[in-house]
């Protein structure tokens, strides 16, 4: 066959999307507390997490009003900072739910929620940073895999259900089937977590670990420089230079 009759062949490779910019989240109380005793705390690179996980929607002025009272200036926030409210809102979920150990497992004995599991045909357990279970994967498309957990030691750091990475982006998964698939409130009485069910005793702990949101949520940086000594020194200096 002569050269010129031969047909270069190129195999297409798929065009992965940029990875959009992060920030880092500031810390919870609980967060605060567990690095003033020395113990494990949220590590950062688990915000990164949660902000690439986030799908469009929930970056949209579709969930202001939901998130109104921990973050009334969404609507006016950049995207990056969007992103960084939403992985200091799930910190804080996993404070309030797991104590931020990503190792945590519980089997609930309140009749409404101590039921079997539909993969794993055994009582509920609420795993990971989120308390999640391996129904999950079926009812959200999460990577969980009980054939291979069921193997491992109950609290073992390598069940897929324990990974923060896989228990996080579940959790973003379910939040966003609440706020946009169901058209649900953040939060409500059939929201996924009792955490974020106004009334109960859980929610007030969520509350509480939403203390520290990022003050861009609340505040304009610059208005708030401008009321600064500084600012306000500032603003005299150039008066005076006008002048």
């Amino acid at each position: 066959m002569h050269p010129e009759s031969q047909v270069a062949t190129q195999v297409a490779q798929p065009v992965q999307p940029p990875k959009p910019e992060v920030k880092t989240a500031p810390a919870t109380p609980i967060a605060e507390k567990k690095v003033e005793l020395g113990k494990e705390t949220w590590d950062p690179e688990w915000d990164r997490i949660v902000e690439e996980a986030l799908p469009a929607e929930l970056l949209s002025s579709r969930v202001a009003r939901d998130v109104r009272p921990f973050c009334p200036r969404f609507n006016r926030l950049s995207e990056v900072d969007r992103r960084a409210f939403w992985a200091y809102f799930f910190q804080a979920l996993a404070g309030a739910e797991a104590g931020l150990s990503p190792t945590t497992n519980v089997r609930h004995t309140e009749p409404e929620v101590a039921k079997k599991d539909e993969v794993t045909k055994r009582m509920v357990r609420s795993e990971g940073l989120l308390q999640l279970t391996y129904m999950d994967a079926d009812r959200y498309g999460c990577d969980f895999d009980w054939e291979a957990d069921k193997k491992l030691r109950e609290k073992d750091p390598a069940k897929t259900i324990l990974q923060p990475k896989n228990n996080l982006t579940c959790g973003v998964k379910i939040l966003d089937n609440q706020l946009i698939a169901q058209g649900r409130p953040l939060l409500s009485r059939k929201s996924y977590w009792s955490t974020l069910r106004p009334g109960l005793p859980d929610y007030r702990v969520f509350v509480k670990q939403m203390a520290n949101a990022p003050a861009v949520c609340k505040v304009d940086p610059a208005a708030r420089n401008a009321k600064s000594p500084a600012g306000v020194r500032g603003a005299h200096v150039a008066e005076v230079a006008h002048k």
